[in-house]
């Protein structure tokens, strides 16, 4: 008697929707959602954090003006506010604070969320890419019920000196999130509202810019030329 024998056959199933890629702070919340949360946490009793960060204080205007300082403004102050704490407990405030100023008005962008809900309800595989901390992000997103969408996030670690990124997803980052992941290309679509954000841009299909200043529109004009669409979203 012979025993049959079942093959296997290897899922090769390809999602076939467009996918359409979304950064966070700026498009779909006018906020720097994480910086407010540091100005948060450096008030009141937790002011004197801010002599760890003497150093830096001098600095932190020109450095929120270019990608590069903004990086390293979010990696030292990340570290800054989370000194002797472990990430349990970093990550239990973030949600608190994402939670709060989720339900405050105008927090969201009404043109990006609808949007967004827009590529949702037309069956396009959305993606939001964010150098943001995925927890802020999903504590968020959870609390005003906008689901249906995917999250790639910055992630964190504890560690002895406070909480620091093990992957800050900025820049040329986002893009190899995205493809490790498992997202394949061609991406259709990208919207973004910085410099942060050119790499995603320049890979997808279409590149759309939010509420750029004039600097970024035109270093954004020049690195993408006739593929980018400038947005005025409220």
């Amino acid at each position: 008697m012979t025993q049959g024998i079942e093959a296997v056959v290897p899922d090769t199933t390809v999602d076939a929707r467009r996918v359409v890629l979304f950064d966070f702070d700026g498009v779909i919340v006018r906020q720097q959602t994480l910086e407010l949360y540091f100005r948060e946490r450096l008030s009141g009793a937790g002011r004197w954090r801010l002599l760890l960060a003497l150093p830096w204080l001098p600095f932190v205007p020109f450095m929120v003006r270019t990608a590069a300082g903004s990086r390293i403004f979010g990696r030292v102050f990340l570290r800054v506010v989370t000194f002797g704490r472990t990430e349990k407990n970093y990550k239990r405030l973030l949600t608190e604070f994402a939670r709060t100023y989720a339900r405050r008005p105008g927090v969201f962008m009404r043109d990006g969320v609808a949007t967004l809900r827009r590529h949702r309800e037309a069956g396009d595989r959305v993606v939001i890419v964010t150098g943001n901390d995925g927890t802020l992000v999903q504590a968020m997103l959870d609390e005003v019920n906008l689901q249906g969408v995917e999250l790639i996030a910055s992630q964190v670690r504890g560690g002895l000196f406070g909480v620091h990124f093990v992957r800050h997803n900025v820049d040329a980052m986002k893009v190899k999130s995205v493809e490790r992941a498992g997202i394949a290309r061609p991406w259709a679509m990208a919207y973004g509202d910085s410099l942060s954000d050119l790499a995603m841009l320049k890979a997808a299909d279409s590149a759309k810019l939010v509420n750029p200043g004039a600097r970024t529109l035109k270093k954004m004009r020049k690195a993408l030329g006739d593929k980018l669409e400038v947005l005025g979203w409220y």
